[in-house]
């Protein structure tokens, strides 16, 4: 068996990748889906789009490279994390539509729950804050607002799951619930210190635990798909959420080691070892990945996170939203043809501000412009704002990990632009690394699929693979970078002072 099969689940659009022994791409499909906005806030997938759409290109890239079921010796899924899927165990269709991590109805619940005094707790338990980007209160959610779901919960007719889940129910015609310990520490519901579904948390979010699925390792054999989907039986033996498995891909296998992935959103990640390391700076604790240990002990690794929610989908908005570019490849040529923004900050406060802010009411804001100020302007602004928020999210795990970053390694579909990664660097003061597999998502779930099933015989193999492609050394003026990260932070202030004009001495978390 010559290739692993990674299915890669994202927001936008459903990829499949087959890799090789030495990690190289030997081929890929994608097929995008269509997104719903069905109220301000509200984000939400059909998830039959993303079960079929799925399936669709695993079968393409398995056809146009004329492999077999029998060449392929295990699969790895990594998947969109939080967003929530709830289903008919008995006929495998969703009750209802899945609720993307984007949205944001679930704000006054989780502002409720925290009035209560329930977010220390919270935090201890899960690493998380209360905040609508998990998915606990859109099970909740769901739960309460279809017709019979509860009742139906409770006798043990529904199965929820995030992502990996519903693709694994799929795959496998129902015969495997389960989800992988990074994705379950993305509920709200899972207790990170004891690797378990927390019954104090269940009861909090009154979620019934005859929904949940079992929680497996990373990378071990779970299960075998119906022979019916792509051709023969093949095991499922690698599950990851995308932001663990690009960790995973970047071979950050070291405490200390940091990767930032520039999608949709924009997720930095530092490997923080053996145990959880509790912010002061309002990140994220929660699981890298599981694996089983020689001896079969299932062994967590465990990384802080900081969640960006808006990068590559700035972009999206200077091309579909202001139509100031064509496509978003433009964006480079467009924002590099003036030495700077001339003043200009975006705070992309579109879905709110996420780390190390999270503030989920917070509105966009565009300032500093004047009469001279054209989208050139704007576009390179647009890219300020991505390493700016970066750059805050970094300074906070710095502090909070005691780790002086070194490198930052760098993926995802805007890591291709050059004139960012510089920027990035400039702002970061650090070097940012771009290696030549910039598929590290779909290349980290291969990875621990292998592992499992012995197609690589360890993390030192995987590591060997990472190659460089482009190194981008900071060469900006420190005067100048402060200037800009200054002037970003008052923009900050004053978005967040925007929507809540009576707040006062809004703390900067840096």
């Amino acid at each position: 068996m010559s290739l692993i099969l990674a299915l890669d689940q994202g927001t936008t659009s459903s990829r499949a990748l087959l890799f090789d022994h030495h990690g190289a791409v030997r081929g890929v499909a994608q097929q995008e889906f269509t997104q719903h906005f069905p109220q301000p806030g509200w984000v939400e997938h059909d998830a039959n789009d993303l079960w079929q759409s799925q399936l669709a290109v695993a079968r393409e890239v398995i056809a146009k490279t004329g492999v077999m079921a029998t060449d392929i010796a295990a699969i790895g899924i990594t998947n969109q994390r939080e967003t929530t899927v709830l289903w008919d165990r008995k006929t495998g269709e969703p009750i209802a539509p899945a609720i993307v991590w984007q949205d944001r109805r679930t704000f006054d619940a989780c502002n409720a729950l925290k009035a209560s005094g329930a977010e220390t707790m919270v935090r201890q338990k899960t690493g998380l804050l209360l905040d609508p980007y998990f998915s606990g209160t859109k099970l909740a959610w769901l739960l309460d607002h279809v017709p019979e779901a509860r009742a139906r919960a409770e006798r043990g007719e529904l199965a929820f799951g995030t992502v990996d889940s519903w693709l694994i129910w799929k795959l496998t015609d129902g015969a495997m619930h389960a989800t992988d310990a990074s994705n379950a520490s993305r509920t709200l519901l899972f207790n990170i210190n004891t690797g378990t579904w927390d019954d104090e948390l269940l009861q909090l979010f009154d979620i019934p635990k005859s929904v949940l699925p079992r929680v497996v390792a990373s990378s071990q054999v779970v299960a075998e798909t119906s022979s019916k989907w792509l051709g023969g039986a093949i095991p499922i033996a690698g599950i990851a959420g995308d932001q663990q498995a690009a960790t995973f891909g970047q071979a950050c296998l070291q405490t200390g080691m940091a990767k930032n992935t520039y999608g949709t959103g924009c997720f930095m990640l530092m490997n923080t070892g053996k145990a959880p390391v509790v912010s002061k700076h309002r990140l994220l604790s929660t699981v890298a990945w599981q694996r089983v240990t020689s001896t079969n002990s299932a062994e967590i690794t465990y990384a802080l996170e900081g969640s960006v929610f808006m990068a590559g989908a700035i972009i999206q908005w200077l091309r579909d939203g202001l139509g100031i570019i064509g496509t978003a490849a433009d964006v480079e040529a467009l924002a590099i043809s003036v030495p700077s923004s001339e003043g200009v900050v975006l705070v992309p406060a579109f879905a709110g501000l996420g780390a190390p802010w999270w503030q989920a009411d917070a509105r966009a804001t565009l300032s500093g412009m004047t009469r001279g100020t054209t989208r050139a302007h704007i576009a390179r602004a647009a890219l300020e704002a991505i390493c700016c928020q970066s750059v805050d999210v970094l300074q906070a795990m710095e502090s909070d990990s005691g780790v002086a970053l070194t490198e930052l390694r760098v993926d995802g579909g805007a890591s291709k632009n050059d004139l960012l990664m510089q920027l990035q660097a400039d702002l970061l003061g650090v070097p940012v690394t771009r290696p030549k597999v910039t598929e590290t998502t779909a290349l980290g779930a291969a990875y621990l699929a292998g592992l499992a099933v012995g197609f690589w015989q360890s993390a030192d193999d995987l590591a060997a693979h990472w190659q460089l492609d482009k190194r981008f050394e900071p060469s900006i003026a420190q005067d100048a970078k402060h200037e800009i990260l200054d002037r970003w932070h008052n923009a900050v202030r004053h978005t967040i002072e925007w929507n809540r004009p009576r707040a006062k001495n809004v703390k900067l978390f840096i």
